[in-house]
């Protein structure tokens, strides 16, 4: 009982930090902020944060990633979900972040990027953005997985 307890929690933990500071508090910093360039750099905080939580939490969860035998159909479903949650994270996050911090470190003091960069900036946001939502809605199904329930030996005679 400890193991699927301690799955939950990680997903839990995982799934929610992913959800809250990608459709929470990112936006809410970029509506409340004046300052663009402020709210990016506290953003980019909270998702170096959170992706550093995603290895983490996955890690633990391919570790942690033990069913039944008779519901193994169901485990290889749960590790493909959160080794495709982590190679979302690699590649949108460890992959693309660095090429973006370099476009920002060389725009101005002001935050002001010529337009072929803020143009290569933007793509890459956006490509990133692509697999923040592909990890999320991963999260879901991976929540999902967790919460269903093993067939019993009675459900498997039927």
């Amino acid at each position: 009982m400890l193991i699927p307890s301690a799955r939950l929690l990680i997903a839990t933990l995982w799934c929610g930090s992913l959800w809250t500071i990608g459709y929470l508090a990112a936006p809410a910093l970029f509506a409340s902020l004046s300052d663009r360039v402020l709210a990016g750099t506290i953003a980019g905080t909270l998702f170096r944060i959170e992706a550093w939580l995603s290895l983490v939490a996955g890690i633990l969860l391919i570790a942690l990633n033990k069913a039944p035998p008779r519901d193994a159909a169901r485990e290889r479903r749960r590790l493909l979900l959160i080794v495709a949650m982590l190679a979302c994270t690699l590649i949108g996050y460890f992959g693309l972040q660095p090429f973006m911090a370099a476009l920002r470190e060389s725009a101005g003091a002001d935050g002001v990027m010529a337009s072929d960069m803020r143009m290569r900036f933007g793509i890459l946001h956006g490509i990133s953005s692509v697999f923040y939502l592909a990890e999320s809605l991963l999260a879901a199904g991976l929540m999902l997985n967790l919460q269903a329930r093993a067939p019993s030996v009675d459900q498997e005679r039927a």
